[in-house]
C-alpha cells in the first residue's frame, strides 16, 4: 500500500510535466494559453525593474525626483526604467506599451530585444514605434511560423492577407501602397503557394486578373476560370503585352479627359489616377501575374532578340506608368539579375515590394533584397528546405521581416476561382486571350465505385 501511495505521489507530477512537455511541442498555442502565459507574466512583473536595469534601459532620476524620494521614504534612489503600460494577453503572446524616459529612443529598446526574450522566457520580442516617446513590445510565446494560422483580418479592395509574420500579425499584400512586387524562390521553396494565395485572395474582388505563365500554363492554368487573359508561352506573351500597354494608354486618356474640365471645378474632381474618377467611370484595377519571368528574357536565336527587347520594354512601361492606371505587376522567378539581359535591372528597380523564399545561392538573395535591406540577405539564406513557404519580405523603406504562407491545396484554389468566376470584370480588349475552361464532368449519382481496402 505504501508503495502504491509513493508511486501515485511521484507519478502524478511526472504525468503533468510529461503532458505539458508534449503539449509544448504538439500544441504550442494550448501550452502557451495554459502554462506559458502565466509564467511569462509572473517573470515580467517580478523582474521588470531589474531586467530594464541590466539591459541598460534605465536612467538616473531627475534632481527633484531624487530629493522627493529621499525626503519621503529615505531609501536609496534607484535608476528609473520606462513606465510600463497594461499587459494585454493574446492567443500568441503579450502586448505591452512602454513610455520611454527622457534621453531614450526606440532603437535602444530594439537593441535589447534578445535580452528581454531570455529574461521573460518567450520566443521573441518585437518592438514597434507607436508615437514619440511610446513604443509597443509584442512578446511572442512560441514559433508561430511552424504551424501557420492566419489571424482574422478585414477584407478591403486590393488588400490580401497572404502570409503570417513572425510577430503573429498578418502580412497584407496592399497593391495601393506597394503597386509592384518581385517574388523570388528556388524550386519547392513555396513561391507557387504564395502566388496561389494571392490569386485566390484577389478572385473574390472585382479585379481583372491576367497571367503570363511560360511553363505551358502549369501554374496558372488551374485558375483559368477566373483569369481574363492567359499567355502560356513567349509568343502569346508578345501578343498580350501590347494589348495591356494599349489598355494603360486608354486609361490615361480617360484621366486626361477628367483633367481637362472647365476652370472653377472643385479640386476633388481633379485627379491624376483612376481612383479619383467617379465610380461609374472608373475602370476595374488589373493585376498581371508573371510566373518564371526569366523565360521572357531568354532567347535561343538572334532573331528572337528583337521580340525579347519589345517585351522587356513593354514590361518596363507597365511598371513605370501602370500604377496611376490601376495596373499592378506580380513578377515571380528563381533568379532575376543583370545576366538575364538588357532591361532586367531597370525592371527590377521598379518593383517596390520584395519577397525572397529559399534560394540556392547568396547572389540570388542579393538580387531580391541586397539593394533595399542588406541585413535581410543572410536571413533569407538561412531558410531551411524543411520549411516551404517561409520567406523574407522587405520594401524600399529598409524594413524587413520573416513570413510564411499558409498551405492551400491546388484543388481548393481552383474551386475558389470557379466559384468567383462571375466576379471577373468585363475587359473586351482581353477577350481574344481569355483561356479555355473545360466544363466539369457530370458524375451521375451512384456511379462512383465503392472503395475497397487493399490486401496482400
Amino acid at each position: 500500500m505504501t508503495d502504491l501511495m509513493t508511486l501515485a505521489e511521484l507519478g502524478g507530477p511526472l504525468a503533468v510535466i510529461g503532458g505539458a512537455d508534449y503539449a509544448r511541442h504538439a500544441y504550442p498555442a494550448v501550452y502557451w494559453s495554459t502554462v506559458g502565459l502565466p509564467l511569462s507574466v509572473a517573470r515580467l512583473l517580478a523582474s521588470y525593474s531589474s531586467t530594464m536595469d541590466a539591459c541598460g534601459l534605465t536612467v538616473e532620476p531627475s534632481r527633484w525626483r531624487a530629493l522627493a524620494v529621499r525626503a519621503t521614504t529615505r531609501r536609496e534612489v534607484r535608476p528609473v526604467p520606462p513606465r510600463r503600460g497594461i499587459i494585454r494577453p493574446t492567443s500568441t503572446g503579450l502586448r505591452m506599451r512602454l513610455r520611454l524616459v527622457p534621453g531614450q529612443e526606440p532603437a535602444d529598446v530594439a537593441a535589447s530585444a534578445e535580452r528581454l526574450r531570455h529574461a521573460w522566457g518567450v520566443h521573441a520580442v518585437h518592438v514597434r514605434d507607436v508615437k514619440p516617446g511610446v513604443v509597443e513590445l509584442r512578446l511572442v510565446g512560441f514559433d508561430v511560423l511552424q504551424q501557420v494560422r492566419m489571424p482574422r483580418s478585414d477584407s478591403r479592395p486590393l488588400q490580401v492577407p497572404v502570409a503570417l509574420r513572425e510577430d503573429a500579425t498578418a502580412f497584407v499584400r496592399d497593391y495601393r501602397t506597394v503597386p509592384h512586387e518581385l517574388v523570388l524562390g528556388a524550386t519547392l521553396s513555396g513561391k507557387s503557394m504564395y502566388l496561389r494565395n494571392l490569386v485566390t485572395g484577389l478572385a473574390a474582388q472585382p479585379v481583372v486578373l491576367v497571367g503570363i505563365d511560360c511553363k505551358r500554363g502549369v501554374e496558372l492554368a488551374p485558375f483559368a476560370s477566373r483569369l481574363s487573359a492567359l499567355a502560356t508561352d513567349p509568343d502569346q506573351a508578345a501578343e498580350l503585352l501590347p494589348v495591356l500597354v494599349k489598355e494603360m494608354e486608354d486609361r490615361y486618356d480617360l484621366i486626361k479627359t477628367r483633367q481637362g474640365i472647365a476652370p472653377g471645378t472643385a479640386e476633388e474632381l481633379i485627379t491624376s489616377d483612376i481612383w479619383g474618377l467617379p465610380e461609374d467611370e472608373r475602370p476595374a484595377p488589373l493585376v498581371l501575374f508573371i510566373d518564371e519571368v526569366a523565360e521572357l528574357f531568354m532567347v535561343a536565336a538572334r532573331k528572337e532578340e528583337e521580340r525579347r527587347d519589345e517585351m522587356v520594354t513593354q514590361l518596363i512601361r507597365l511598371a513605370q506608368l501602370g500604377r496611376a492606371a490601376g495596373i499592378y505587376l506580380e513578377v515571380c522567378g528563381q533568379r532575376f539579375g543583370a545576366e538575364l539581359g538588357k532591361g532586367a535591372t531597370m525592371l527590377r528597380a521598379q518593383l517596390t515590394g520584395r519577397v525572397c523564399h529559399r534560394v540556392n545561392d547568396e547572389a540570388s538573395a542579393k538580387m531580391a533584397l541586397g539593394d533595399i535591406a542588406p541585413e535581410a540577405v543572410q536571413a533569407s539564406c538561412a531558410i531551411a528546405p524543411e520549411l516551404p513557404g517561409l520567406a523574407v519580405v522587405g520594401d524600399t523603406s529598409g524594413g524587413w521581416s520573416r513570413i510564411r504562407t499558409p498551405y492551400l491545396s491546388l484543388a481548393d484554389a481552383a474551386a475558389t476561382c470557379r466559384a468567383t468566376a462571375h466576379l471577373a470584370p468585363d475587359a473586351p480588349a482581353l477577350n481574344p486571350f481569355r483561356p479555355y475552361v473545360p466544363p466539369l464532368p457530370d458524375v451521375a449519382p451512384g456511379s462512383m465505385a465503392t472503395a475497397r481496402p487493399v490486401t496482400e
